[in-house]
C-alpha cells in the first residue's frame, strides 16, 4: 500500500517553475493523506493569484501517481500564510530577512557581464539576448537585467509576457528559453514613457538587484543604455566586479563613440571583457561578403581601449547582419534558438562560449585563508 513517506519522497521531484527548487523544499506541501488507493496532497501556493497554478497541479498529480498503489490523487489548493511568506524568502534569501544584493557578497561566483555601447541602433539588446539564450542553451544558469530603463526592449525579444510573480516585496523573475529576465517594461502600460531622474533610476536598478529572485546564477548579463550616464555609473557601483562588453559597429562614427563606452573602466575600476561588432557584414548569394558599414570598427575600439587601459582588449566576435536575427528578434525567441544554423547565431554563440570558457579572477572570491598574528 501507498505511504504518506512514499509520496512526500515522489512529490520532491516537482519543482516550482518559478522558484526552480522542490517544492518540499520551499514548504509548499501543506500535507500527505492516504486512504487506501487515494491520495490527498495540500499544496500552499506562494500567492493568491499564482499564474502556475495548473503546472503545478499537473506536476503534482503525475508525481503522485508514480507511486506504486495510488489509483486516485485528489489536490488540494491553498495559499501560504504570512509567516510562511517570511520564512520562503528569508530561505530564499539565504537567511538573511531583508534585500540584499546576492551578487556582492562574500564567494558568490556569478560572472556579471555589463553590455554597453555608446549610442543606440548597434543591436546591443540583440546581443545580449541572444548571448543570454545560446548560454543556457549550454546548459548555464543566466540571467538578463534590462538596465535599459528609457529604451527598454529584452521582454519583446525574449518573448516575455506580463509581470514577474510577487512575494510580499520579493519578486519571482518570468523564464523564456530558460533565461531569468526583469525588466521595467514589465511593469509600463504598452506605450507608456519612462520619465525618470538619476535618484530613481539608481534605485530601480538597485531593486531589481537586491529585491529579485535570481537564485543560483552561473551568469548575469545588463542590456545598458547607450553612452556613459546615471545608469552606467549606478552599475559601476553596485556591481564594482562587472566586466564592460562593449558592442559597436563597423562604421567609424560609432567605433568613436564605442570606444568611450569602454573607456569609462579607467574611472569605475572595471575591466573591460571584450568588443563585439555588430551588423559587419551583409552575406551575398554568391558567397560574397558587401561592407553595409564599412569595414574595421570593432578592431578599432579594440585597439584603442587596449592602450589606454593597458590591458588586452580582444575583438571578441564579428556579427554579420541577417534577417533572421531581425525577424527572430521581433518575434520573440533569439535567433540562436529559432535558426541555430544561421551565421548570425554561430556568430553569436562562438562569443558566448569565449566569455563563458574564460577562468575567472581570484577578485572577490574566498581563499579560505585565516591570517595568523605572531
Amino acid at each position: 500500500m501507498p505511504t504518506a513517506e512514499l509520496i512526500h519522497d515522489a512529490l520532491a521531484k516537482v519543482i516550482d517553475p518559478e522558484i526552480r527548487r522542490p517544492i518540499t523544499e520551499i514548504g509548499m506541501v501543506r500535507s500527505v493523506e492516504v486512504d487506501g488507493a487515494l491520495a490527498v496532497v495540500g499544496i500552499d501556493l506562494t500567492t493568491q493569484g499564482c499564474p502556475m497554478r495548473e503546472r503545478i497541479t499537473t506536476d503534482v498529480e503525475a508525481a503522485t501517481r508514480t507511486v506504486a498503489g495510488v489509483e486516485e490523487v485528489r489536490i488540494e489548493l491553498g495559499v501560504m500564510s504570512e509567516e510562511q511568506r517570511l520564512e520562503l524568502r528569508s530561505k530564499l534569501r539565504g537567511g538573511k530577512p531583508e534585500p540584499v544584493i546576492q551578487f556582492t557578497q562574500p564567494g558568490n561566483m556569478t560572472r556579471i557581464y555589463a553590455i554597453a555601447s555608446g549610442k543606440g541602433g548597434v543591436g546591443k539588446s540583440t546581443v545580449t539576448a541572444n548571448l543570454a539564450a545560446a548560454m543556457a542553451q549550454d546548459g548555464l544558469k543566466v540571467g538578463v537585467l534590462d538596465a535599459d530603463i528609457f529604451g527598454f526592449s529584452i521582454p519583446g525579444m525574449l518573448g516575455v509576457q506580463g509581470q514577474p510573480t510577487r512575494l510580499d516585496d520579493m519578486l519571482l523573475p518570468p523564464i523564456a528559453h530558460e533565461v531569468k529576465a526583469v525588466s521595467i517594461g514589465m511593469f509600463v502600460p504598452e506605450g507608456q514613457p519612462v520619465v525618470w531622474r538619476g535618484p530613481m533610476l539608481h534605485r530601480a536598478i538597485e531593486q531589481f538587484l537586491a529585491d529579485v529572485f535570481w537564485g543560483d546564477l552561473d551568469v548575469l548579463l545588463l542590456d545598458l543604455p547607450p553612452g556613459t550616464g546615471d545608469i552606467a555609473i549606478s552599475v559601476a557601483q553596485l556591481l564594482p566586479h562587472a566586466e564592460i562588453l562593449v558592442v559597436t559597429t563597423p562604421q567609424s562614427a560609432a567605433a568613436g563613440v564605442a570606444e568611450r563606452a569602454g573607456a569609462i573602466a579607467t574611472q569605475t575600476s572595471q575591466s573591460v571583457v571584450g568588443v563585439v561588432e555588430n551588423m559587419a557584414w551583409l552575406e551575398q548569394a554568391d558567397g560574397s561578403r558587401l561592407e553595409v558599414f564599412g569595414s574595421g570598427g570593432g578592431a578599432t575600439v579594440a585597439g584603442r581601449l587596449s592602450k589606454v587601459l593597458g590591458t588586452d582588449v580582444p575583438l571578441l566576435g564579428q556579427i554579420p547582419l541577417d534577417i533572421t536575427a531581425r525577424e527572430a528578434g521581433d518575434a520573440g525567441t533569439p535567433v540562436v534558438v529559432s535558426d541555430a544554423g544561421s551565421p548570425a547565431a554561430s556568430a553569436l554563440r562562438e562569443v558566448a562560449r569565449k566569455l563563458t570558457s574564460r577562468q575567472r579572477g581570484l577578485a572577490g572570491r574566498s581563499l579560505g585563508v585565516t591570517p595568523v598574528k605572531r
